[in-house]
């Protein structure tokens, strides 16, 4: 008996004991303002149940410098190559739009990330948690206002007496520390889920034209966002990778106001997963061959002269798999119907049933636990197994059986030998 492991991306289609997914990236066509997030998964013996994506991408801008607080928001940070500035003044007091504000997609959109080489697809959920941006005007804001005592003074002043630093409804204030200085400062707000309207800032003192949000150079437009990555123990090995597209100005999806225009009009965020599936079977020394007896022995046939009913091996392996895959026969010495066989030195043969138990965590497609199914050369009945979370190491096993109409046959040729040769596959290209 052989064990096979097969992969996907293989020559011969087909690799001894271990599986892994075949992975290279490539580059998507983008247009406009465009980020890179990236995630992965990698099955960890130490966490089996933890079946999730890590996202790898790291952190820029506030996140960046305050990953703790991040990690208690669930959020991750971004610097996008954007910024908005105004060809006109703003007035003192203006209208919502006629000013700086900030709409941006709170909301959760859905994008397919597709398998490079199959096309296979799994939807993924993105939304924009949190926005940050410097904001600088043309002079010093000392010179707008008229006066003031401190750098956080002057710009307080600026927008009505309350500093940019806390938010607008329907936007939330964060924690972290924001500066202000001579002609600027930073700010960092949430964008909770349904908080599509726009969080406006009011200027009391009219602006000349020329205020921005970001600026170029430092790439200060910053953004927070969260995602719901699709379960990998579904996916195949390999690469997936998708994009979602944002509309930037006036009335778009990244709306900062009817004067503030952007550098770009399109913001693109491109996503590759990568997932690295783990196959892998263990049988022990000398498990390859298989010896098969009546049960309890063959003392009861040679001193009784009873019959065995059958012959049958268990056969203990060890499992490691974090994704689906199939199991099949190939028959080495003979084959009858849809199994193999064992035979003798003239030639006859009788069929050898091959049947699996599979650890706890592996169902099949009607999701109930594999005891004792029968594999075929066909691969019917065992078309697909599928673990509900990452199985490792745990003990399966093989059972082999001549059944009672074979014995029947073997043993009215006494004193032959049967022999035969199976390989039983565990293939990961479903």
């Amino acid at each position: 008996m052989r064990a096979i492991t097969k992969r996907r991306g293989d020559w011969f289609g087909r690799a001894r004991w271990y599986v892994y997914g075949l992975l290279w990236a490539f580059s998507l066509p983008s247009y406009g303002a465009s980020v890179e997030v990236t995630a992965r998964f990698r099955p960890d013996a130490a966490n089996p149940m933890l079946n999730r994506f890590e996202n790898t991408t790291p952190n820029r801008g506030t996140c960046a410098e305050n990953p703790a607080y991040c990690n208690s928001l669930g959020l991750q940070s971004l610097l996008a190559p954007l910024s908005f500035r105004t060809q006109v003044p703003i007035r003192a007091g203006h209208s919502e739009r006629e000013g700086p504000m900030v709409k941006v997609p709170a909301n959760w959109r859905s994008l397919n990330v597709a398998h490079e080489q199959t096309g296979e697809s799994r939807e993924l959920k993105v939304r924009i948690a949190a926005f940050g941006a410097s904001y600088r005007t043309p002079i010093g804001i000392v010179e707008i206002v008229g006066g003031g005592t401190s750098w956080e003074d002057i710009n307080k002043k600026l927008w009505g007496g309350r500093l940019a630093r806390y938010a607008r409804a329907p936007c939330l204030s964060t924690s972290v520390w924001h500066a202000t200085y001579g002609n600027g400062g930073y700010f960092f707000w949430q964008t909770p889920v349904g908080a599509e309207a726009a969080c406006p800032l009011q200027s009391a003192f009219d602006i000349p034209a020329g205020f921005m949000f970001g600026d170029g150079g430092l790439n200060r437009f910053n953004f927070g966002y969260q995602i719901e990555t699709p379960d990998p123990l579904s996916m195949s090995s390999g690469i997936y990778t998708g994009k979602i597209a944002y509309t930037v100005g006036p009335n778009m999806d990244f709306d900062m106001g009817d004067l503030l225009l952007p550098t770009d009009s399109l913001l693109e965020i491109n996503f590759t997963l990568t997932v690295e599936h783990t196959l892998k079977v263990e049988i022990p020394p000398g498990g390859n061959r298989i010896q098969l007896e009546p049960q309890g022995g063959w003392q009861a046939w040679l001193n009784q002269g009873r019959k065995p009913a059958r012959l049958f091996r268990d056969q203990t392996f060890n499992l490691s798999a974090s994704s689906r895959f199939k199991m099949q026969l190939e028959c080495g010495t003979g084959q009858i119907g849809d199994t193999c066989a064992v035979k003798n030195a003239a030639g006859d043969q009788v069929p050898l049933d091959v049947l699996v138990s599979l650890p706890n965590g592996m169902t099949n497609t009607d999701g109930a636990a594999v005891n004792r199914l029968p594999l075929r050369v066909s691969g019917t009945g065992s078309e697909l197994f599928q673990p509900s979370f990452y199985v490792d190491r745990r003990p399966g096993i093989l059972h082999f059986e001549v059944q009672r109409e074979g014995v029947e046959e073997m043993l009215k040729r006494e004193g032959e030998t049967w022999s035969g040769s199976v390989s039983v596959i565990w293939d990961s290209e479903v």
